[in-house]
């Protein structure tokens, strides 16, 4: 029986720990790790999965379940938007394109708000529309537009909640854009429908109690600085909103603990991100190009305010700094396009559909080639045997995937056939079907290549996760806990022990990237030491451990008798040492 994966290191067991902490102390304003704040991040999500804790328990699965319930959510919202804007069979193949494509499955396998931001985000634009139809004088106008403007508001509101300004400005930016190439930016019954004041106050009422809480609780409050620089302290609001929102975007934030992709693979993967339906990108342009973008119903409406809300995003971030995923807002934007030219049909969806068979023809064959050279290669212990490292690229969320080798990839045999099964499956029923059936067909592939990638990072699991390490160390005799460099590398560690919530441990050299701006904070934990203070606890007769990546042991060994360092466990390319022999 395989696994799921357990909660990885870096940021999935980093979220996870903070809604812990949240959950033990009360505290629901103030994010922290090992006592040192940590004020980048909106905090709904954290009060989801601490929610979620309180009602299952502190577990990996539970921290999981709102990413679940914001997947399912925003592959309805487009299902409904769609049937709504372009009828039945349009909105099922458009929850059908973001439901089943590559980028949604890969970035909620982190805990990060993304889908929920999009969800938020696709209910807004929804909302928009729905409210301002009523201005038409169409029989099959929106009959409660008052709600649906009170729905905008509360989704805005949300929005803020779940990733800062960008939840704001990206639906209101596609709003006005509309309003404007329509001509009623200026219209006065247009803001009456949307009841821009009382919209205010129920954004504000929703997000600005825990704003001004965050504020008056991390002072100085009015400090306005634009520089971002080490040792230094401005309070929730500067690092929040300038150092977090402005100097992010112009790329001049301290820490400087990202990097930003090429912007002609970030507009470039949009065809793997919505692959395997963006094959019908062309059949989108057709019909864009013979139906045009005149709001003359709803169809018209929505592919114009689909537009506005996609271009706007993508370029927005061709001039920010930019992940992988931070795209993901417009992906239903694009699946309702992908979805209403997949319902009309034509030359351009056959001509797509047969494209994608000859790739999954060509990826069945790439991979069932890979699984033959596989076959051989030894495996002994687990896959982080046969990774190479790349620590350059590990600032982009999709670095480790330069790390994979052809000897790695024998580790992963059955992920490799069950994914050529599942191109096999895609090629069989794109072959001569066509439509609906090939349209299903496309759909099941999908599913059967997300069970392979499942099965995939379950081998994957003793490389990413310390969990074997943390599962040790609660089994050992009791000692304090000490974790090499940085909290995000062992993130799991913190998790599955609890050891902030039992006194605590200690960083070692570890104050930098997101834990420094916290450190400098009035009244942080004292939990950074380094390599001379570290000697002095490693000599003492009290019980120590230490987690640390293997390649950081022999540094160690030049500060203290290599006898002293006791190897307890070691999983992944990381070790579990103590200062003391541990009885058996």
């Amino acid at each position: 029986m395989i696994s799921p994966p357990s909660l990885m290191d870096d940021v999935d067991a980093v979220q996870a720990q903070i809604a812990r902490n949240m959950l033990v102390s009360g505290d629901y304003v103030t994010a922290r790790l090992d006592g040192i704040a940590y004020l980048e991040k909106a905090p709904l999500i954290y009060w989801l999965m601490a929610g979620s804790f309180k009602i299952f328990g502190p577990t990996d699965w539970a921290a999981r379940i709102p990413m679940v319930l914001a997947a399912i959510a925003l592959a309805w919202l487009t299902t409904a938007f769609g049937m709504w804007a372009f009828g039945t069979r349009a909105g099922l193949y458009a929850g059908l394109c973001i439901s089943s494509c590559f980028g949604l499955f890969l970035f909620t396998r982190i805990l990060i708000p993304d889908v929920m931001l999009t969800a938020s985000i696709a209910l807004s634009m929804w909302a928009f529309l729905r409210a301002i139809e009523a201005v038409d004088q169409s029989e099959d106008n929106e009959s409660r537009p008052r709600w649906w403007a009170f729905v905008l508001a509360s989704s805005l509101g949300t929005s803020l909640l779940f990733k800062s300004l960008v939840g704001v400005v990206f639906p209101v930016a596609a709003a006005l854009i509309y309003l404007a190439v329509t001509r009623q930016l200026f219209q006065a019954k247009i803001w009456k429908a949307l009841h821009p004041l009382s919209g205010l106050l129920v954004i504000l009422a929703i997000a600005a109690p825990w704003h001004v809480l965050a504020a008056l609780r991390n002072p100085p409050f009015f400090d306005f600085t634009m520089r971002s620089a080490p040792g230094e302290y401005h309070g929730f609001l500067w690092f929040y909103f300038i150092n977090e929102q402005l100097l992010r975007f112009l790329n001049m934030r301290y820490p400087r603990d990202y990097d930003t992709v090429p912007r002609l693979y970030f507009w470039g993967f949009h065809l793997l991100w919505l692959f395997p339906w963006s094959v019908y990108f062309p059949a989108v342009v057709h019909q864009l190009s013979k139906l045009g973008v005149k709001p003359l119903d709803r169809a018209g409406k929505t592919r114009l305010l689909a537009l506005c809300w996609a271009g706007f995003i993508l370029v927005f971030f061709t001039f920010s700094t930019t992940q992988e995923y931070y795209s993901m807002p417009c992906y239903p934007a694009l699946a309702l396009l992908i979805g209403s030219g997949m319902a009309a049909g034509g030359n351009w969806i056959r001509y797509g559909t047969r494209v994608l068979c000859g790739i999954f023809v060509a990826a069945a064959a790439a991979v069932l080639t890979l699984y033959f050279l596989a076959w051989s290669p030894p495996t002994p212990g687990d896959i982080s045997q046969a990774l190479t490292s790349n620590p350059g690229a590990y600032k982009l969320s999709l670095g480790h995937m330069e790390d994979l080798t052809i000897a790695s990839f024998a580790y992963l045999r059955l992920p490799l056939l069950v994914a050529a099964v599942a191109f096999l499956v895609g090629a069989a029923g794109t072959f001569r079907a066509k439509g609906q059936r090939a349209f299903l067909a496309i759909a099941l592939m999908a599913i059967l290549f997300f069970q392979a990638a499942r099965i995939a990072m379950a081998a994957f699991d003793p490389f990413l996760s310390s969990r074997p390490l943390a599962d040790t160390l609660l089994r050992s005799p009791s000692g304090k806990l000490i974790v090499d460099h940085h909290y995000y590398w062992f993130s799991s560690v913190f998790f599955y022990t609890n050891a902030e919530n039992k006194g605590g441990a200690l960083l070692l050299n570890g104050r930098f990237n997101n834990l420094v701006y916290g450190s400098y904070a009035p009244g942080a934990r004292n939990v950074f030491i380094d390599d001379p203070q570290w000697k002095t606890m490693w000599l003492q007769p009290d019980r120590y451990y230490l987690v640390i990546r293997q390649e950081a042991a022999e540094r160690l060994r030049k500060l203290v008798d290599p006898q002293l360092l006791t190897v307890v466990a070691q999983s992944g390319g990381k070790l579990l040492l103590t200062n003391h022999p541990v009885v058996q």
